[in-house]
């Protein structure tokens, strides 16, 4: 049998995974590295180049996302990002982090 190596492997890194403590919250608070109640000011404003940089100094987020009228984002969260959402006349209307 050919698949008996390959079935031993995969046996072998199952029992080397690491099995999460149930005592443990499954979702953790954010670590504070945006704060986007500091760029609430900035709701009405035009999106611009100089708007995303007041708003990354302003939260404290390393990256900036854009989220453009009728569009799909993606919802993995990550906690050094802000999302400015924007309509069609390019007036931010939205700031979270995440």
């Amino acid at each position: 049998m050919r698949t008996l190596p390959g079935t031993a492997a995969i046996a072998l890194l199952a029992a080397c995974a690491t099995v999460p403590d149930p005592r443990e919250p499954l979702l953790r608070q954010p670590a504070g590295n945006c704060r986007a109640d500091a760029a609430q000011r900035f709701t009405g404003q035009r999106a611009s180049a100089d708007s995303a940089a007041a708003i990354l100094a302003a939260t404290g987020a390393s990256r900036l996302r854009w989220g453009p009228p009728r569009s799909a984002l993606t919802m993995d969260y990550s906690e050094g990002r802000v999302t400015v959402f924007y309509d069609d006349a390019y007036r931010i209307t939205r700031v979270s982090c995440g």
